[in-house]
């Protein structure tokens, strides 16, 4: 069963791999295709409609309203204000429409305030898609999460909390906890796992892979008598060391396999889904 479950998180790990590299190499070509139609990119002028710490809706001339993800490299000099006058240069679009910013320029000030935006109310899904790539680049948030796992077989559940980014700009650190209990296992285990996406914030579509690894303080309790009395005397305690591949969702949702080296009679493979709030 240890060899199966190994063979099988590999067999996930290389799948979600080969879909991040397929991924980044047509973003490569999309930009490299867009580059060469024009050096500068495209270049949008329009009124600021709203603004956050990485997005930004213009609204152009003819009342078509375009969601741009920015990093501070593209920062401009002056403050960005609803109302403001602005020129971006940006590259091609996402699934989503969302463009990345190479360039911010303000060629106007606002007041805070546009007032012509009542003339064309921003379109619900542009600001859904900016609802997500807020809650996506909040520094702090907490979730929860579910499965199952093998060998031995186990149902879970748990918190987690994810901070960041911390040392690189697609690091995060994601400690969480899980329960788990079975037919004669029960199971507390403390993860204090780091993940890296493979996608900078501002041009992450959808879906983007992650990888992670981390060390685990892991409590576990095993009987075969029926009717067993537990207590947290009853725990032995295995520090292992965990490694996961998974695929985020840009509404918090994320699907995970982990696998759980030198951890005694700890599961070898997990299967689970979760929510970031």
């Amino acid at each position: 069963m240890r060899t199966t479950s190994l063979i099988f998180f590999l067999l996930i790990t290389t799948a979600i791999l080969g879909y991040s590299f397929s991924a980044e190499a047509q973003d490569g070509n999309s930009d490299q295709r867009n580059t060469q139609l024009d050096p500068a990119g495209d270049v949008v002028e329009g009124t600021v409609v709203s603004t956050s710490r990485s997005t930004l809706v213009v609204r152009t001339d003819d009342n078509r309203f375009q969601l741009f993800t920015y990093d501070r490299s593209a920062m401009p000099s002056k403050r960005l204000l609803a109302g403001s006058r602005v020129r971006v240069t940006a590259g091609a679009a996402d699934d989503n429409g969302t463009r990345s910013a190479n360039g911010i320029a303000v060629l106007s000030g606002g007041t805070g305030v546009d007032k012509t935006a009542k003339e064309a109310p921003v379109p619900p899904k542009v600001r859904e898609v900016e609802g997500d790539i807020r809650r996506e680049s909040r520094r702090w948030a907490m979730g929860v999460r579910a499965g199952t796992a093998f060998d031995p077989e186990l149902f879970m559940f748990g918190l987690q909390s994810q901070m960041g980014p911390i040392l690189h700009p697609r690091v995060a650190f994601r400690p969480n906890a899980e329960f788990a209990f079975g037919e004669v296992t029960d199971l507390i285990a403390i993860n204090l796992e780091a993940v890296y996406r493979f996608a900078p914030k501002e041009r992450r579509g959808n879906w983007t892979p992650y990888v992670g690894a981390g060390p685990a303080l892991i409590f576990i309790h095993q009987s075969y008598q029926q009717g067993r009395d537990i207590n947290f005397g009853n725990f032995d305690y295995e520090t292992g060391f965990n490694v996961l591949v998974g695929m985020q969702h840009r509404r918090g949702t994320f699907f995970e396999v982990k696998t759980s080296l030198w951890s005694g009679p700890a599961p070898k493979l997990r299967l689970i889904l979760g929510y970031n709030f």
